[in-house]
């Protein structure tokens, strides 16, 4: 469920709830009962658009749609932090599938998987124990 949404022909509330349930961390935050509500209410309309977008909202909210497309029979979703940046400059998660709330909800999971992977320093840290290592001079004294 991490990665890829389970292959079924429409979202249902039943996919919303399980996507919940596994990933959201923020969603029983009892600071949130309002969000909260409102989603359960949108669940409860299949309003499946409005579902993913407040899920993101909610659980993303550094993430904001950049790009939303329509080609051949497939919806493409992008999310980003900096929308405001030039699309070579942004690195934006994409989801893309026939049904538009799967394709959000793609990019949902995949902006959700980046954000809680661990953040790596931008120097790599030195082995405790390296290997032992000599030291050579390579002038040139003829």
């Amino acid at each position: 469920m991490t990665d890829r949404l389970p292959d079924s022909p429409a979202v249902t509330a039943s996919l919303v709830h399980s996507v919940i349930d596994t990933i959201c961390r923020r969603h029983s935050h009892p600071g949130r009962t309002s969000a909260v509500a409102r989603m359960e209410r949108l669940i409860a309309e299949e309003a499946w658009i409005e579902v993913a977008l407040a899920l993101i909202d909610l659980e993303l909210p550094q993430w904001q749609l950049r790009r939303l497309a329509y080609d051949a029979g497939e919806w493409y979703c992008a999310l980003s932090r900096r929308r405001e940046l030039p699309d070579w400059l942004d690195q934006a998660v994409e989801g893309s599938h026939p049904d538009l709330p799967r394709a959000l909800l793609q990019a949902f999971l995949e902006a959700q998987r980046i954000a809680a992977s661990p953040r790596w320093p931008s120097v790599p840290a030195t082995p405790r124990e390296s290997a032992p290592h000599i030291n050579l001079c390579c002038d040139n004294f003829a």
